[in-house]
């Protein structure tokens, strides 16, 4: 495993940025043909030797070396340890074998560094900006890294014009928009950060110019060459899913049952929010949502808005008895001006987990400007946008709250290395694919738990239902986009059609899902995973069960698949009842 985390940072460093280790700052990853070529072959070496080792352990030969063995070893139902504190080893090295054969899959495609100029442009542009959203060293020595990476931006992306020679006509559009927001970034965010920072320009405006010529060039070539050329093949293929899916999240189902399972879930809810929308005074789901915007805070209370209704929903979780809940602290601030014309084109998230390790005092999560000397029309549409519905479900409970934010502060503990770090946003997705399902399934099960605890006004809970339908339609899109079975048009139709989105958030998520193969089901896969878990927990402990009892434990495995803490769990508690768990329970 040391030898895991030191190729796994060295050779990802804007991801080890992002996690708090900074001894590769001044780096950005190496996609050449020969660097990409190092790393296949060192994470494929780093598999050959785990392998041999659990070989040696085990007795058993590489092709019985499967997954389930590895989980029931590491504590599943079968297994003589827990998988969480109590062997966090065995747990790290069955997450890091399932990482490094995506991984060894992902450099072996066309799907990201070899066919996806995405995946370029958001590494170089978040290269600069993961140096600058905290506080975490001094500013000039970030500075000086910023530069040292400015400087590398022009080989990166000629790198990248080298590799991709063709690509999905969205991904290309994709990689267009994130040279539009490098380019904002390094002309006048640059310019604000020199100003705002009180430093002297340390070679920035140059490197930046520079960097700035690289990303213009690297744009000319997506709209004058790769866009031209460009397919609507985005499926990763059936072979890759069903890697993803018992690799990374560790699911015992196959596909067609995720897609059998989010249909039937998908037309149940959809059927109760639309029998339910009179209950509101409104036809349909679409206006009864719109009465939330009727809630907003005025402009004069709107930033301390979020942080009233923070501290609403903390005294809630703590007095309900929901959890015991972490000494993280948080608050809520406007975007930085520096990053405000270029956030718009870039996966700028407004809630990103803090860094794993050498993290700020205070978490900032970052919202929307509104100001009172906006145009008052422009002003008004914000504040009926960033509504009290909104404030509360997104940006509070869901993302800085109960939800991420709580996840995170426990995974940060845990002993599983892995879990410390798989959730922590890089430039385009987590860490860790393995990290999904605990961190997503958490933060939309914790909404549930609120609407449970009585925090949620009725529209409330009626718009989480709706969003109960959404859910569901991304773990269908999901399956049927990298199948093959939907092209990305019919993605898009689906997501308007079925889960009620405007045509621009249908083809974000659609072109999104296409990237990342399994990432949209993990929403769906760990939130009902965590309540089967939690009804199978009560049942096992009967009389001695204690529901903030049962989430502490759950968040002390850290950010690893829900499937292997719920097999764990279950096991334990079914041996403190005297008897031995069939393999599967608590799926």
């Amino acid at each position: 495993m040391d030898r895991f985390f030191e190729a796994y940072y060295a050779r990802r460093p804007v991801n080890a940025t992002f996690i708090g280790v900074h001894a590769y700052d001044h780096l950005l990853p190496d996609f050449s043909e020969n660097g990409a070529g190092d790393t296949l072959a060192e994470m494929r070496a780093l598999l050959d030797e785990a392998e041999r080792e659990e070989e040696v352990a085990t007795g058993r030969g590489p092709a019985e070396g499967t997954e389930d063995g590895l989980v029931e070893r590491a504590g599943g139902a079968d297994g003589g340890g827990a998988v969480g504190p109590g062997a966090p080893e065995a747990i790290d090295r069955a997450l890091a074998r399932g990482f490094l054969r995506i991984q060894a899959w992902e450099f072996d495609s066309t799907h990201f560094h070899r066919g996806n100029p995405s995946t370029h442009a958001g590494e170089a542009v978040f290269g600069i900006v993961s140096l600058f959203l905290t506080d975490f060293a001094p500013l000039a020595e970030r500075t000086e890294a910023a530069v040292a990476r400015l400087e590398a931006v022009p080989a990166f992306l000629a790198s990248a014009r080298a590799q991709v020679r063709s690509a999905p006509r969205e991904w290309t559009l994709r990689a267009m928009r994130e040279c539009e927001g490098a380019l904002a970034l390094l002309g006048g965010g640059v310019e604000r950060l020199i100003e705002e920072g009180g430093v002297t320009d340390g070679g920035r405006r140059a490197a930046a110019a520079r960097a700035a010529g690289a990303f213009a060039d690297f744009r000319a070539y997506l709209e004058g060459t790769l866009l031209p050329r460009g397919s609507d093949r985005v499926a990763a293929g059936e072979d890759a899913l069903a890697l993803h899916l018992r690799h990374g999240h560790f699911l015992e189902e196959d596909a067609e049952e995720i897609v059998r399972y989010a249909e039937t879930e998908m037309a149940a809810a959809a059927a109760d929010t639309a029998a339910r929308a009179g209950d509101f005074g409104a036809a349909d789901p679409a206006g009864a949502l719109a009465r939330l915007e009727d809630e907003h805070p005025p402009v004069e209370g709107y930033y301390e808005r979020y942080h009233t209704i923070w501290e609403a929903m903390r005294v809630v979780a703590v007095e309900r008895g929901l959890l015991t809940w972490p000494e993280a602290p948080i608050r809520f601030v406007p975007i930085p001006r520096w990053a405000c014309e270029a956030a718009p084109y870039l996966y700028f998230l407004f809630y990103r987990s803090p860094a794993a390790y050498a993290r700020p005092p205070v978490h900032d999560v970052l919202v929307t400007p509104i100001e009172a000397d906006m145009p008052r029309a422009e002003r008004d549409r914000l504040l009926r946008a960033h509504n009290d519905g909104v404030i509360k479900l997104n940006y509070v409970i869901h993302h800085g709250g109960i939800g991420h934010h709580v996840q995170n502060a426990r995974a940060f503990r845990a002993a599983s290395r892995v879990g410390r770090v798989a959730a922590v946003d890089c430039a385009s997705r987590i860490a860790m694919f393995c990290g999904g399902t605990m961190a997503e399934g958490w933060a939309c099960y914790a909404t549930d738990l609120m609407a449970e605890a009585g925090a949620l006004t009725p529209l409330e809970v009626y718009a989480e239902r709706h969003a109960r339908v959404r859910m569901c339609a991304r773990a269908v899109v999901d399956v049927r986009l990298h199948q093959g079975r939907m092209t990305l048009a019919e993605a898009i139709a689906y997501y308007r059609e079925r889960a009620g989105m405007p045509e621009a958030a249908a083809r974000a998520e659609a072109v999104k899902n296409s990237m990342f193969p399994g990432a949209a089901l993990m929403y769906l896969a760990g939130t009902d995973a965590i309540h089967r878990l939690r009804r199978e927990v009560e049942r096992l402990r009967g009389d001695a069960y204690d529901l903030a009892a049962f989430h502490d434990e759950f968040l002390s495995y850290g950010s690893v698949p829900v499937a292997l803490v719920a097999k764990d769990m279950v096991r334990r508690y079914g041996e403190r009842r005297g008897r031995r768990v069939a393999p599967g329970a608590g799926r």
